[in-house]
């Protein structure tokens, strides 16, 4: 059979103007399903429409939609992905994972009862050079499986070990902070209030050595012996009243807690009480406002002072094994803070410190 050249030829402009104004014709008549199932590009050519790069989707939410086991293995995980997909430099990162992450957690007493704290938690592990990323929905699923267990520095360390399983990594950390009331009582008048103190406990696996560690924001007055005697003199020589400055100050303390018997959340606070007697005062009538006033008089402290007493305080302890002591007095002479740290043993030791260290230890009441 004999075909025809002219056959083969492009149609002209003519018959082409009559093709589109047929199907844009078509178009306004047709739903948006049918333009789509002839070629979604169809759409494309009616005046003022939008531009669709894919068929119609449904815009009711689908209530009834089950998910199954095979629908779940065909999701797309682009944090699991092949290597290729990385972006950036192919390096080992030291943490990631989520950080703020709330849940009310279950602690136990040193006098055996139990409370309950809204506990904000940060959980982290490393990540080799070749990994795109990590499931993070596994550290919280895995904190939720715990939930209801009274924690302790054990049972974080239980925690930590099943999500770097999950997670196939070879360190991880987890730290967990909390408000810990403890009631205390006045200096004189026989009244009590609770004292809120910030605690955090943490569970750090690296190089395959694992250290369980502890921190406490102490907050306490500082009276400056300078300023002090300086007072004195005045009264002394020349009669004039005169009041030596102090301040409320705020010590981070942080401790490496040795296995064997436990060290209380009250240890720690009650640690800091001997070393730095000055707590700040919940329950106040006059007789205990000037009570304090002595107290502060009979302990006059710099900030290195006080850095050392808590050292010495650490020292004596057998739980405790590294520390770091970061004392902050937040002078009402100066406009600016006098600062300490006083760190023994290489946990805690730095060369760097966070620029934003110290404005962290205001305690805001």
């Amino acid at each position: 059979m004999n075909i025809h050249a002219a056959a083969l030829d492009a149609a002209t402009e003519e018959e082409a103007r009559a093709a589109l104004e047929l199907l844009r014709r078509w178009a306004k008549g047709a739903t948006p399903e049918e333009v789509a199932a002839l070629d979604p590009a169809i759409a494309r050519l009616l005046p003022d429409a939008p531009l669709p790069n894919y068929p119609a989707l449904a815009r009711a939410y689908p209530e009834e939609f089950k998910v199954d086991e095979a629908y779940k293995a065909g999701l797309p995980d682009l944090q699991n992905g092949p290597s290729s997909l990385i972006r950036g430099a192919r390096q080992h990162i030291e943490h990631v994972g989520i950080s703020n992450f709330r849940l009310p957690i279950r602690f136990h007493r040193r006098d055996g009862g139990d409370i309950t704290l809204e506990t904000s938690v940060t959980g982290t592990v490393s990540l080799e050079a070749e990994k795109k990323g990590i499931n993070m929905s596994r550290i919280m699923r895995t904190f939720y499986a715990r939930a209801e267990e009274v924690f302790s520095l054990d049972v974080v360390e239980e925690t930590l070990e099943a999500y770097k399983g999950d997670l196939e990594s070879f360190d991880a950390r987890i730290q967990m902070r909390f408000s810990f009331p403890m009631k205390v009582g006045s200096l004189r008048s026989g009244l009590e209030g609770y004292q809120y103190y910030d605690i955090a406990m943490e569970v750090v696996d690296t190089g395959g050595r694992r250290k369980k560690l502890m921190h406490l924001d102490f907050v306490y007055s500082s009276t400056c012996p300078c300023s002090l005697e300086l007072s004195e003199h005045a009264r002394r020589a020349r009669g004039q009243l005169a009041t030596p400055h102090s301040q409320r100050s705020v010590a981070r303390i942080s401790v490496e807690c040795l296995p064997g018997q436990r060290l209380w959340f009250e240890d720690l606070v009650e640690l800091c009480r001997r070393a730095v007697p000055t707590e700040t005062q919940v329950m106040v009538k006059r007789e205990d406002e000037q009570a304090f006033a002595e107290l502060n008089a009979a302990n006059p402290i710099f900030v290195e002072d006080a850095a050392r007493s808590f050292c010495e305080a650490l020292q004596a302890e057998p739980r405790v094994g590294d520390f770091r002591v970061v004392a902050s007095h937040q002078e009402s002479l100066h406009s600016h803070d006098a600062v300490a740290v006083l760190t023994e043993g290489g946990t805690f030791a730095a060369q760097s410190l966070d620029p934003r260290l110290f404005t962290t230890l205001v305690h805001g009441g």
